[in-house]
């Protein structure tokens, strides 16, 4: 995904995996994407999934994505061995008079998003945590997924339109998969000052350090330099 830091760089930044991808859509303000339905709606076509077509977004899917993705946070933050960095603040309530919303893949370049830099308010943030998140992934992941189809010619698609449930069952099947196995060894939180963006190590010998060496990579290389 593109992304715009605090500084107004751009890069390019890999989780590594779907459910660490999810984090990029903020929780912590001022980088929070998911304000309202129709952001989800409109943000889940940016992931690596290759969801193209429409995607409806119904009452409670919000608060649902958002205490998702917190439980997801606090259990990559786990596996990092990042346990000082603070949490993610409480999902907020969908209102109540929102009505279901469908929104279609953006128009234009990959919506950008900023990497919380700086210090995080501790202030409000839930206690969370445990079994709690366990049982936040679990009832995730027990919603249908996405229906893969096959087109004519015999190209892979989705059966459309996907709904925000079946899009969180996903994201919720694969933090499952990633951080019951030995995969969650290589789960990374970015070694550059500030930086909290998580991702998974794919690389062959398990040595990234970096969100990006074109941004937190080259920012060590200048001060190793310098000193």
């Amino acid at each position: 995904m593109l992304l715009t830091g605090g500084d107004g760089q751009r890069f390019r930044f890999d989780a590594g995996t779907l459910c660490l991808e999810f984090l990029l859509s903020g929780a912590v303000e001022p980088w929070e994407l998911l304000r309202e339905p129709a952001d989800l709606a409109a943000w889940v076509p940016l992931t690596r999934l290759g969801i193209e077509g429409p995607v409806t977004v119904g009452r409670g899917d919000l608060t649902a994505a958002r205490r998702l993705r917190a439980a997801i946070w606090r259990l990559a933050v786990r596996s990092a061995g990042a346990e000082g960095v603070p949490g993610v603040p409480a999902p907020i309530e969908d209102p109540p008079e929102d009505p279901i919303r469908e929104a279609g893949p953006p128009e234009g370049p990959i919506r950008e998003a900023g990497p919380p830099e700086g210090p995080i308010q501790e202030a409000d943030l839930p206690v969370g945590g445990g079994e709690d998140d366990l049982r936040v992934l679990n009832a995730a992941a027990s919603a249908p997924p996405p229906v893969p189809v096959i087109g004519a010619g015999l190209e892979r698609g989705w059966a459309y339109p996907v709904t925000a449930s079946q899009f969180l069952s996903a994201v919720a099947r694969d933090a499952i998969d990633l951080f019951s196995g030995p995969r969650a060894a290589r789960v990374r939180m970015c070694a550059g000052g500030n930086c909290y963006l998580i991702f998974l190590d794919t690389s062959r010998p398990g040595a990234r350090r970096w969100c990006s060496m074109s941004r937190c990579g080259n920012r060590q290389k200048l001060r190793t330099r310098r000193s």
